[in-house]
C-alpha cells in the first residue's frame, strides 16, 4: 500500500468535495477547481474524510494512488489557502510593469517582452514595503497567485524560462528561493 495514497483527506468545514463517477469537484472560499481520477482509483468520500483505494498492485496504479492522494489534498489547499510563488527579475535596467492583464518586462532584449494572465491565475509587481522584498538585496520581484498549484508552477516557470539567470552577474529571472552558483569570470574577479 502507498504510503502516501493510504492517508486519509480531512475536509476542512468551509469545502465542499463531491465525487460523481470520475471527476472530484472541490469548493472552497477562494474558487472551484475539477479533476479526472483514473478509473482504477477508487474515492470514497463519506463524514468529512476523503479516502483513496486501488483496485490492483500494479507498479502504475501504484504511482497513480498516491498522486491522486496528492492531487486531491492541493486541490483543498488551494480552494482555501491559495497558492503563491515569487520570481525575482535581476538587472541593469530592468523595469517590470503590470499594463492591465500583461506582465510588461523590458530585460535587456531588443523589445519588451508581454506575459499575459490565464484564468486562474493572476500576476502582481510586489512594492517595495511589502515584507518579502527585504529577503532579497537587489531586484525586482513579482507574485504568481492562483488555487491550482499545477497551474501556478507552469506558467511561474514559463515566464522564468523567458530569460534565466546567467551565473556570472546573476542576471535574469529566478525563483525567489533559487540558489545560483556564481562563477569567476576569466580574469578572476567577481
Amino acid at each position: 500500500m502507498s504510503r502516501i495514497g493510504r492517508m486519509p483527506i480531512t475536509i476542512p468545514s468551509n469545502v465542499t468535495v463531491n465525487y460523481d463517477g470520475n471527476v472530484i469537484a472541490v469548493k472552497g472560499p477562494l474558487g472551484e477547481l475539477k479533476k479526472e481520477i483514473t478509473k482504477d482509483i477508487k474515492v470514497e468520500v463519506k463524514d468529512g474524510v476523503i479516502t483513496l483505494d486501488r483496485i490492483n498492485d500494479d507498479k502504475e496504479v501504484k504511482a497513480r494512488h498516491g498522486l491522486f492522494r496528492a492531487t486531491i489534498s492541493n486541490m483543498i489547499k488551494g480552494v482555501t489557502e491559495g497558492y503563491t510563488k515569487y520570481l525575482v527579475f535581476n538587472g541593469v535596467g530592468y523595469k517590470i510593469t503590470k499594463s492591465g492583464n500583461k506582465l510588461m518586462m523590458d530585460i535587456g532584449l531588443s523589445h519588451t517582452k508581454s506575459f499575459e494572465e490565464i484564468p486562474g491565475v493572476t500576476i502582481e509587481v510586489v512594492s517595495a514595503n511589502d515584507p518579502i522584498v527585504k529577503t532579497i538585496d537587489k531586484g525586482t520581484i513579482v507574485a504568481i497567485k492562483g488555487t491550482d498549484k499545477e497551474l501556478v508552477g507552469q506558467v511561474t516557470s514559463n515566464i522564468r524560462a523567458i530569460k534565466p539567470v546567467e551565473p556570472y552577474h546573476l542576471y535574469g529571472i529566478r525563483y525567489i528561493d533559487e540558489y545560483v552558483i556564481r562563477k569567476v569570470s576569466k580574469n578572476g574577479k567577481k
